[in-house]
């Protein structure tokens, strides 16, 4: 039986290096400061509040790729 780890339970620092992303990059495309995705990088996805959750969710997810104009 295979046993994955979940996306809330992995932490944002985890999920933006398996994107290729740094804090800077990260706070750019979401529209906050570097200081608060620092702040948050060492926290569980799913301990994330809310309103920053939504707006950083797709990028980690990589679905942000998909509005790209080729």
């Amino acid at each position: 039986m295979f046993f994955f780890k979940t996306f809330g339970s992995t932490t944002v620092k985890e999920l933006r290096k398996n994107q290729g992303l740094t804090a800077a990059r990260l706070a750019q495309q979401c529209k906050v400061g570097s200081g608060l995705i620092k702040k948050i990088d060492n926290m569980q996805f799913k301990r994330v509040p809310e309103p920053l959750k939504s707006r950083i969710e797709p990028i980690l997810r990589g679905r942000n790729l998909d509005k790209m104009p080729w």
